[in-house]
């Protein structure tokens, strides 16, 4: 069995799909189940062969659906950290903390639950393999957060502004980080990240654990510049215009699209599948498909305009496009294939049913919006009541009233579609009657005017009660320094605040970083610089209670060697409770005075 160790290991690539897998007996030991998550990032609804997509290749992922029972209409945030607060927590994102991709603006409250905090509490050993998306410093990591063994990559995907340095956008031998220590890789993050969760499956099984491995991939997410070769080669060769794809129903396609970008997503999603095949093979090697519920989804809609079943939108518009996924349930001592429903759910009743599938019990102040889904699952359908999904999300610091959300029943969509980014404010709703318009193309507001005005209250209602979930509902929650736990805390452009009326990732960005100071030092402080950016100076602003101190940062002599981190100052008491830190680099500029940005990364350490 393969450790991961601080060194380059090799994992390879299982190419083929694998014959659907029989179903076994029960094993001797413990017979809790076991639950494996899969969910991908960026994937689309039409990404998939059983989806009617006739140019890409998941021969795997087709059988899982031939095999699974399904949620036929299942709802997604439509943008990813926002569904991910979701998928951990029962709770709509709005309760979380968790409203936005960046900024400080997807980072977990560390009070809320995770499905992996209740399953590792009832005995569950827990497993997150690859995109986490929840924070990056304690306590917001994914193992302060119930994961006892973490293998993930920083901030919101590989190619951002957490990357570690030296290992910017490496999809292929990644700087990853287990339980909390940078670790390097051997081969492509997809294939990492299951082999690491085979190897965590095999350890639990053999000490006859039940384990919950939750596989989140940063493919198909880009950058574009790093994907499996001989799958992209294979696409290239492909008719992708858009006429190879179904367009006699629904929306039509744009005119054009990228070839090339279509190619290299396709090539991760093909590679994607052929690590679910080889999920599944270890799965019945172990002796433990019978009892393993597999759960697969995606995050949010596509990451281009591209084939979805004819549906309207991708990624971050909340029209059917944008907002639906597959869910996928195998488990075949308990479900049967072709089980399932169309009753409307969502990503909130992921953690609801993985706990009733386990039989675990919630405590009465979980608080979940979600509702367990198993009896759909099973094939029970009487007594289900209607209800009503709202999903949400836009840029900024809270969410808006009316802003960017769709409302659904089981018959009726109302939705504003205003822009993720807030372009159209005013933007006029639209409803759609989807059990007879289910792609909706024909808007129905000024045609039921009742109907329209009846889900602005439920919608408004679901507002006021996720806005007033706790007093400061929509502040971002305070990374810790100096816990005995993370002694070491780097900052980065991910979880900052922005100071500049930009996106905050910029070369000219300021920002600053709302802490929590729990032991007051010594500690040091290292800033890494822009790239090619040539300071003249840098200086650190501490910000408190107290007041405010200014302290100039000198380059070290790792620095002046070439180091990372080049300006640094230790033995720095720090005042106790909350403060921001900021960073001044000042450079050189084509006007006549130097201007001033902020850093790329800053490292905060107790000595």
């Amino acid at each position: 069995m393969q450790t991961l160790n601080p060194i380059p290991f090799c994992l390879p690539l299982l190419a083929c799909a694998v014959d659907p897998p029989q179903a076994q007996s029960l094993p001797v030991g413990d017979t809790r189940p076991n639950v494996v998550l899969v969910m991908t990032d960026d994937q689309g609804f039409g990404d998939f062969g059983f989806a009617g997509n006739p140019v890409i290749s998941t021969p795997n992922l087709d059988a899982m659906a031939g095999r699974s029972a399904r949620m036929e209409t299942f709802y997604v945030s439509p943008v990813c950290a926002p569904t991910r607060a979701s998928l951990m927590t029962g709770r709509w994102c709005q309760r979380t903390r968790a409203i936005d991709t960046y900024i400080g603006r997807a980072m977990l409250e560390p009070e809320e639950r995770t499905v992996a905090e209740y399953l590792k509490a009832a005995g569950w050993g827990t497993g997150i393999f690859g995109k986490w998306h929840l924070g990056d410093c304690y306590p917001m990591r994914a193992m302060d957060q119930g994961f006892g063994e973490s293998l993930v990559h920083r901030g919101g995907g590989i190619g951002q502004p957490s990357d570690p340095l030296g290992a910017e956008a490496d999809y292929t031998d990644a700087v990853l980080f287990r339980n909390g220590e940078a670790v390097s890789t051997s081969g492509y993050c997809t294939d990492v990240y299951f082999d690491a969760a085979i190897d965590f499956m095999r350890e639990r099984k053999a000490a006859d654990q039940p384990f919950f491995a939750y596989v989140a991939t940063n493919a198909p997410h880009g950058p574009f510049g790093d994907v499996p070769e001989e799958l992209y080669q294979k696409y290239m060769k492909a008719d992708l215009s858009p006429g190879a794809f179904p367009d006699s129903v629904g929306h039509p396609l744009p005119a054009k699209n990228d070839a090339d970008k279509l190619a290299r997503i396709f090539a991760m999603i093909e590679n994607i599948d052929q690590n679910v095949g080889k999920l599944f093979a270890a799965l019945e090697d172990m002796d433990a498909l019978d009892n393993t519920l597999v759960l697969f989804m995606v995050d949010n809609g596509p990451n281009t305009q591209r084939y979805v079943a004819g549906m309207r939108g991708m990624k971050s518009h909340v029209h059917e496009g944008g907002v639906r996924s597959p869910l996928l349930a195998h488990w075949p001592g308990r479900l049967k294939a072709g089980h399932g429903s169309d009753r409307i759910s969502a990503h909130v009743d992921v953690l609801p049913t993985i706990l009733d599938a386990c039989d675990v019990d919630l405590p009465r102040d979980a608080g979940l919006d979600g509702r367990s889904i198993l009896p759909l699952l099973e094939g029970h359908r009487e007594s289900w009541p209607d209800r009503q999904l709202v999903i949400q999300a836009h840029r900024g610091d809270e969410a808006l009233r009316g802003r960017h959300f769709m409302l659904r029943t089981q018959r009726w969509k109302l939705l504003c579609p205003s822009g993720f980014g807030g372009q159209n404010p005013q933007q006029a709703l639209e409803l759609y009657d989807m059990l007879a318009d289910p792609l909706e193309q024909r808007d129905l507001a000024e045609e039921f005017p009742e109907v329209l005005l009846d889900l602005q209250r439920g919608y408004n209602a679901w507002f006021d009660d996720v806005s007033s979930t706790r007093p400061d509902n929509y502040a971002p929650p305070r990374i810790h320094l100096g816990h005995p736990i993370a002694p070491l805390t780097v900052l980065t452009r991910q979880d900052w605040r922005i100071d500049t009326k930009d996106s905050g990732w910029t070369s000219n960005s300021r920002g600053h970083w709302e802490v929590d100071v729990v032991n007051t030092g010594p500690f040091e402080v290292a800033v890494q610089p822009m790239a090619r950016s040539k300071p003249l100076s840098v200086q650190l602003k501490v910000t408190s209670a107290e007041g405010e101190s200014l302290i100039d940062m000198p380059m070290s002599a790792e620095g002046s060697a070439g180091g990372t981190f080049p300006f640094r100052v230790s033995g720095l008491e720090l005042p106790l409770g909350p403060a921001s830190l900021e960073v001044f680099v000042e450079v050189p500029s084509d006007k006549a005075k130097p201007k001033t940005i902020g850093a790329y990364q800053v490292r905060v350490t107790r000595s």
